[in-house]
């Protein structure tokens, strides 16, 4: 019996591998020649084409049905038809979008990214319109998010993929915020609060300007068309409606708190042979960026004649954005780049249509649209625009009108599209001129390569303000323009620098020697990431794979490092929190989600950020600026010259007391049993877009559960400041560039975004532990382990 068993199961196991190995073969119109497909364990499709044509229509095929829904909610942000199926709540969306839409000549944009690029973008719609066209034949491939909302997948066309909707573009919320705030306090009290470096801006406005006439709705169309969509109950069909009330919906998850300090970004860094252990070069990256379901970003494997890259990008865009080919491998971060302005206007009191620029009336140009309204028919709506740009308010009561100048309008100005041209570098110098098309978002670019050679080139179209520093609003009549765009590659860069590394956290890194400054902006993530990973690479050691994984999620925390000497110089309260202080006395400074020191610290550093104000209160500076970047504050605690140097000891003991008795009210009066990373402090839960206002059975197939997590904003394994993590890296890449198939990645919770997939949620807990998958990339590696074979062919 035993060895009838071990028979049956040897025919089981071979009948499995040859039915992985075999080939589904699936026909579809549009192709030239066959396609072949192998999708890997991770759930990433490694797409071998015959030609370029077929490569990006196969790209596009595959994303489209990975990702549907993503995709047809992405469609209509870039079209500005969300208003069809929510309704009227979503019409300033719409406005928004079709007053931004780019209206230039489409072939021009296309061949910008890529001298290909009417081809490849062409390409990839017709892929993407190929499986839409196969779902509308056979509805049961209708991922249940459309059935919840009654809809279907509408057609692509190129102007969808070049939207800038999606895109990291400029700081015009900050710009209208400071003008707002240096109206009411005056430019002295804004740079006491801020933290502007490395140059000093301009912050005064302009006599012209009546500062008590900026408020937020000035950008109300702007923002509206920049916001996630967010679905209501009423927006689901019944049969798939949540039960319970909005309130209860809102009560389900913790509250989340956001520090507004500029963190979100990225880290990335490369390193020359010198510093690893084994004679390699690598790359690491892991973008930071809103958690989401499905993730931001897609893992893609392009290989065709010219063609052999694999990384990540948006799903809804051709090529590769961050990952490497056979040359060479690049990554990317936020390099701040002010590529937006708000243009203030003086009207003409005998018609609103005339703006006044250099001493004369100049008439606004027109365009109207018709958006349809779910349940109201089509609204006829009229987009103003100045020679600026469009005009997202008319204050017709005082004669103004306000309009945003966008870089970004500019041809090649479509997030990410320009790394078609670094997917087929071969050099430093060709990575650097396919660099020098990369004009949003603006970007550390890295890049090392099989020789050896490291370097990093800031990217972004990067206006040239000469009289004006672009951080308050200014007037359209003529006196502060724009002097043309910077050079890309005129923008800060280095190559092969004597440290054997260079690294970039979102924090500032333009040289001191630097001497365009005119086009570099005054605000910078904390430092605090940028200088821990710097302190690992220049630690000596001699740097190995497992190294640059730990260095991804490293939880060090250099702000705890920095505080806790503080701490130990204070008399704080007897009983529970001197026992907390004492606690910290041997502490790693390290955020680990088991750690009862962690969950100490944090909750302190917590109460420092958010409750600055109560202990140094000043009721109209909050009021403009309610959230410090905890730089500055730090600054202070350290300066004893500083306007809180009298009363900093009682800030840093008081606030330290209600850090201690906050967490015995959420976890106990053990603090032994206290954990940074319990469902009360630091977790994670990753909800659908859908995810609170379907039923309870749909809600669990599309959320993610609740695991514990450690880090913050300011640790290089960076999950920001909410309670439940809602930024940080989901998709992480590192590249041994002389040895390809060492290289590992991570994209959470998975590669699809249909629940029904079983690449849906499958790399979640895999993420949440910190690890990593292998990315393969030799065909042997590809072959070897292959879960999936799929043949796409002409019809």
């Amino acid at each position: 019996m035993k060895y009838l068993f071990q028979v049956f199961l040897l025919l089981f196991l071979i009948s499995c591998i040859q039915q992985k190995e075999q080939a589904v073969e699936i026909k579809i119109q549009g192709l030239t020649e066959s396609v072949e497909v192998i999708r890997d364990e991770s759930g990433i499709n490694h797409i071998y084409a015959q030609n370029q044509n077929d490569l990006f229509f196969a790209q596009g095929y595959l994303a489209a049905k990975d990702r549907l829904f993503q995709f047809e909610i992405w469609r209509r942000q870039a079209t500005g038809t969300v208003a069809e199926i929510l309704g009227e709540s979503e019409l300033k969306r719409d406005i928004g979008t079709r007053l931004f839409k780019f209206r230039g000549d489409m072939t021009e944009e296309m061949n910008y990214y890529h001298e290909d690029g009417v081809e490849i973008i062409t390409q990839y719609t017709a892929g993407v319109n190929a499986y839409i066209d196969e779902v509308l034949q056979n509805l049961e491939l209708l991922p249940v998010t459309f059935k919840a909302l009654g809809i279907l997948p509408q057609k692509w066309t190129p102007e969808v993929v070049i939207s800038r909707h999606q895109g990291l573009l400029g700081n015009i919320g900050t710009e209208l915020a400071t003008g707002i705030a240096v109206a009411n306090l005056g430019a002295e009290q804004v740079k006491k609060y801020s933290w502007f470096h490395p140059k000093d801006p301009k912050l005064a406005l302009d006599p012209a300007i009546d500062g008590s006439l900026l408020k937020p709705e000035i950008l109300e169309l702007y923002n509206a068309y920049r916001t996630s969509v967010n679905f209501q109950p009423e927006d689901i069909l019944p049969d798939y409606r949540t039960e319970l009330t909005e309130q209860s919906i809102g009560m389900n998850f913790p509250q989340e708190f956001e520090s507004q300090d500029l963190w979100i970004g990225s880290n990335n860094w490369v390193t020359r042979p010198e510093l690893a252990a084994n004679g390699h070069a690598y790359m690491a990256n892991d973008p930071h960026r809103r958690l989401a379901v499905p993730s931001l970003r897609y893992w893609a494997h392009l290989n065709a004649p010219g063609w052999n890259v694999i990384g990540g990008g948006e799903p809804e865009i051709p090529g590769i954005s961050i990952g490497h080919n056979d040359h060479g491998a690049w990554g990317l971060t936020v390099f701040r780049t002010d590529g937006e302005d708000l243009y203030v206007y003086d009207l003409n009191p005998e018609n609103l249509q005339q703006y006044r620029f250099q001493d004369a009336w100049k008439e606004m140009t027109v365009i109207t649209e018709r958006i349809p309204v779910k349940g109201d028919g089509d609204h006829e709506v009229d987009l103003w625009y100045t020679h600026h740009g469009p005009v997202t308010y008319i204050d017709s009561a005082n004669f103004k009108a306000y309009a945003v100048k966008c870089a970004w309008m500019e041809p090649g100005g479509s997030p990410y599209l320009a790394s078609l041209r670094m997917d087929q570098a071969k050099t430093w110098e060709e990575f650097r001129t396919a660099c020098n098309y990369s004009h949003i978002p603006g970007e550390n670019m890295i890049w090392a390569d099989q020789s050896g050679n490291i370097g990093w080139q800031a990217v972004g179209i990067a206006p040239i303000r000469r009289n004006f520093s672009g951080m308050v609003p200014v007037p359209g009549d003529g006196r502060y323009e724009w002097d043309d765009y910077l050079p890309i590659v005129q923008k800060p860069n280095v190559y092969n620098p004597p440290s054997g590394y260079f690294a970039t956290a979102n924090e500032n890194v333009t040289p001191e020697s630097y001497d365009e400054w005119d086009a570099i902006g005054f605000q910078w993530a904390d430092p605090f990431r940028g200088d821990r990973i710097a302190e690992v690479l220049e630690g000596g050691k001699k740097l190995t794979m497992e190294d640059m994984k730990a260095l991804q999620t490293d939880y060090l925390s250099l702000p705890a490092r920095q505080l806790l000497p503080l701490l130990f110089d204070l008399e704080v309260a007897p009983g529970e929190v001197e026992d907390a202080q004492l606690m910290l006395s041997d502490w790693d400074f390290r955020l680990d989600p088991a750690s009862a020191e962690a969950a100490i610290y944090v909750a302190w550093e917590n109460e420092l950020r958010e409750n600055f104000y109560h202990y140094f209160p000043n009721d109209e500076v909050q009021q403009h600026i309610p959230a410090i970047q905890f730089s500055r504050i730090l600054s202070w605690i350290f300066d004893p010259n500083s306007f809180i140097a009298d009363r900093r000891d009682e800030y840093l003991a008081n606030t330290f007391e209600h850090a201690v008795n906050w967490l015995m009210q959420q976890q106990g009066e053990d603090m032994r049993q206290w954990r940074y990373g319990d469902a009360s402090f630091k977790h994670v839960t990753i909800r659908h877009p859908l995810g609170t206002v379907v039923n309870t059975a749909l809600q669990k197939q599309l959320n993610t559960d609740i695991i514990e997590r450690g880090g913050n904003q300011y640790t290089p394994g960076a999950t920001g400041s909410n309670f439940n993590q809602t930024h940080g890296a989901t998709f992480r890449i590192i590249v041994d560039v002389n040895d390809w198939d060492a290289s590992v990645g991570m994209n959470s919770p998975g590669q699809s975004g249909d629940p029904n997939s079983p690449y849906y949620k499958n790399l979640y807990k895999k993420w949440a532990a910190d690890e990593f998958f292998p990315v393969h990339f030799s065909r042997e590696k590809v072959e070897a382990n292959a879960q999936q074979k799929v043949r796409l062919v002409p019809e």
